[in-house]
């Protein structure tokens, strides 16, 4: 990529595909209204013990007639199919981007098909993207992001780079996950897991819940949607700490925030919305408030989602986004459903619905191997 222009990059299109809803207006809607997707679930495919999780119904029909492509890839064409029948957009033109965002990918089918060299391609998470891209007939090569949990966000902040470098005119940036054994065992190695749905940042916090969904975001440098949402800054740090722990000062995802504000070009004063991480993990939840406190935004309302949908890993920092882009345009403060009682570096946590006019938005993402990411909306 070349030098990066200040050039405006607006949000054109969105979709969240989630067990909430299969539209932006569905699960906005069932967030206002405090329903989440986390239930309790007995399911032996997942876990020997009973896990809380916001899971799709396992015969629910993504795409009909779409036996080719696993439960990962349906739920990346229905995201995609969703945001792309909001507006016209020409996918066949070479400066038309695509990025997709995902942690996992297809790795469920290493413990249900027999791995041999077909399956080792199956898997890859690049195999996946050129059968999306052909199915829609995107000519550019698709720009697949897995950097753990902060995947999401820095997909933005890449599709973002993308147009300002001139390369680009509009991306389809999208993301999905799927929970399967392999997922489940991997974070209660780490006794990550809650038993019951999440607290992001309360005092009894136990541990995230683990959620499936999709999210597609369609980026734009065209001036004839000047009046949309914008996405105005980005930044991406590393603890360099540990692989699993996170940075137990903050400062670095403090660095990221810095960056985007500087990015964007508004002061922490500016910010009107905190959509942060918010995985209700013990650590996770107080670096981000550290984290938070020291890049001078610590009084702004925050709001964690992740009690609403579970960790959806790789789709998370497109669902949180498509949602605080929503409570942008509807000028609304989002719950952080369970939260009571402060149990990290103070913040602001919003715990009800309420009216609030948000002209700027900081969303952080932070993840294993000290991953850390953050970005502006600005309308």
């Amino acid at each position: 990529m070349g030098q990066l222009s200040n050039k405006s990059v607006f949000i054109i299109a969105d979709n969240v595909c989630s067990p909430l809803g299969r539209t932006t207006a569905e699960n906005f809607d069932k967030l206002k209204n405090g329903i989440s997707g986390v239930q309790q679930h007995h399911r032996a495919d997942l876990s020997n013990a009973p896990i809380a999780a916001s899971l799709f119904n396992g015969n629910e029909v993504l795409i009909p007639g779409a036996d080719t492509y696993t439960k990962f890839e349906q739920l990346l064409v229905a995201s995609i199919a969703e945001a792309l029948s909001q507006i016209k957009v020409q996918v066949d033109d070479p400066k038309t981007g695509l990025i997709i965002s995902s942690t996992k990918g297809n790795i469920s089918l290493l413990g249900t098909e027999e791995n041999n060299e077909e399956l080792q391609k199956r898997i890859s998470l690049n195999t996946s993207a050129q059968l999306v891209a052909r199915l829609f007939g995107f000519v550019s090569q698709p720009v697949i992001i897995s950097n753990a949990c902060i995947s999401g966000v820095m997909a933005i902040v890449t599709g973002m780079r993308m147009i300002q470098s001139g390369e680009y005119n509009q991306v389809v940036v999208t993301g999905a996950d799927v929970i399967s054994k392999f997922v489940v065992s991997g974070f209660q190695s780490f006794q990550a897991l809650s038993a019951e749905r999440c607290k992001p940042f309360d005092k009894n916090r136990a541990g995230l819940n683990l959620g499936e969904g999709a999210a597609t975001i369609i980026l734009s440098g065209d001036e004839k949607y000047n009046g949309n949402i914008r996405v105005t800054g980005g930044g991406i740090s590393n603890d360099a700490n540990h692989i699993s722990g996170p940075s137990r000062t903050g400062q670095e995802l403090a660095d990221a925030i810095t960056k985007a504000l500087s990015n964007a070009g508004v002061k922490s004063t500016d910010i009107d919305l905190i959509s942060a991480h918010g995985t209700a993990t013990p650590y996770n939840d107080e670096m981000e408030a550290k984290a938070i406190t020291l890049a001078g935004i610590q009084h702004t309302p925050v709001n964690g989602l992740k009690a609403f949908y579970g960790h959806t890993l790789g789709a998370a920092g497109l669902i949180e986004t498509v949602l605080a882009k929503q409570c942008m345009v509807q000028n609304t403060l989002l719950p952080t459903l369970g939260f009571e009682e402060t149990g990290t570096a103070p913040l602001n946590i919003t715990s009800a619905i309420s009216d609030a006019e948000i002209k700027h938005c900081v969303k952080t993402a932070s993840g294993f191997g000290g991953c850390n990411g953050a970005l502006v909306l600005s309308k």
